[in-house]
């Protein structure tokens, strides 16, 4: 299984012999192991579940999200135990002081994004010659953004990055709204709250994106709050941010054909109070969907993370305290 959603008003969840037992008005629909479980993703309104219950699930390597129930914000995350490997965090905290890393970082992470934002506008404008002018000509703000890149170690490097990234999104998202039909009312990026069904997904898409990015993070060692390109600010996994940033194409990509040979259509949002809801069916379509194209992304994001843990240990471990050090408690 790997993904467990939770969303069902007045949902009790207990455990079980090793088990999630769900209940629905006193009686136990359904029996989920444990064993079977990478994450669990709540969004119900009213879901009830005590402290033993995500104390088993951080204790067997599962991590929980929890998700407002209109807006689908992370409003809460539990995690597994820390990973004992200080060298990983050391010289994690050390390269976030490191101007010439974080910039050289911070390049990479922004080129991938805007060369994969090119390559789907490209391909979407051999399936949409109807809007092979707006898509051109995102695609060429694009590509001019591009052309500015450079490898640079100046301490404002990640500021002239933002500025450039900040011009191929307004460019991009210009080229990308062209895609979607017009009563989807979608114009462009807009959230907190999103106020049309393709913000709304889009944002949704990128939360449970942003937690997997989080999970690869604390898997491998990493602390998920220190960032070179988004810089540490408080309460902010800023590690995951940068990590998310060349995948969020892909997210896009996958959204439009969801709204278009997919299943995803306008009568699965409703409008309250200027934000725009995603309906109980329609979140059903989109969790089922995102858990057929999440693992390509989740896969990438535990190899980079892996391998950036391996680069920091080799700096760390000589940094750690020696063995004679230890004291007795």
């Amino acid at each position: 299984m790997g993904t467990l959603f939770l969303d069902r008003s007045d949902l009790d969840v207990r455990m079980a012999d090793g088990a999630l037992a769900l209940y629905e008005n006193g009686t136990r629909t359904q029996t989920v192991p444990l064993r079977l479980l990478e994450r669990v993703v709540i969004q119900g309104a009213r879901t009830h579940l005590d402290s033993q219950v995500l104390i088993k699930l951080a204790e067997a390597g599962i991590a929980t999200l929890v998700l407002s129930p209109r807006a689908g914000r992370q409003a809460a995350l539990v995690l597994g135990p820390h990973h004992n490997d200080a060298a990983v965090r050391l010289a994690q905290a050390h390269r976030v002081t490191d101007s010439a890393y974080c910039a050289a970082w911070a390049f990479q992470k922004v080129r991938a994004k805007l060369t994969r934002q090119h390559r789907f506008l490209e391909r979407a404008e051999t399936l949409r010659p109807d809007q092979r002018k707006a898509l051109f000509d995102a695609r060429n703000g694009i590509a001019h953004a591009l052309s500015q890149l450079e490898p640079d170690n100046r301490q404002d490097q990640c500021a002239r990055l933002r500025g450039l990234e900040g011009s191929a999104a307004r460019a991009y998202f210009g080229g990308y709204k062209a895609l979607f039909a017009p009563q989807l009312g979608f114009t462009g990026r807009n959230r907190r709250p999103p106020r049309d069904p393709v913000n709304a997904c889009l944002s949704l898409g990128y939360t449970l994106l942003h937690f997997d990015a989080v999970r690869a993070a604390h898997g491998a060692g990493l602390d998920p709050l220190l960032g070179f390109y988004h810089r540490p600010s408080f309460g902010r996994e800023s590690l995951a941010c940068d990590l998310i940033e060349p995948l969020r194409p892909a997210v896009d990509e996958w959204l439009w054909q969801q709204f278009t040979v997919g299943p995803l259509r306008p009568e699965h949002f409703s409008q309250d109070k200027g934000a725009c809801l995603i309906g109980k069916a329609g979140r059903g379509h989109f969790y089922a969907l995102w858990e057929r194209f999440a693992p390509r992304s989740r896969r990438w994001l535990r190899q980079s993370c892996r391998q950036l843990a391996r680069t920091l240990r080799d700096e760390g471990t000589p940094l750690l305290g020696q063995d004679d050090e230890d004291e007795e408690f």
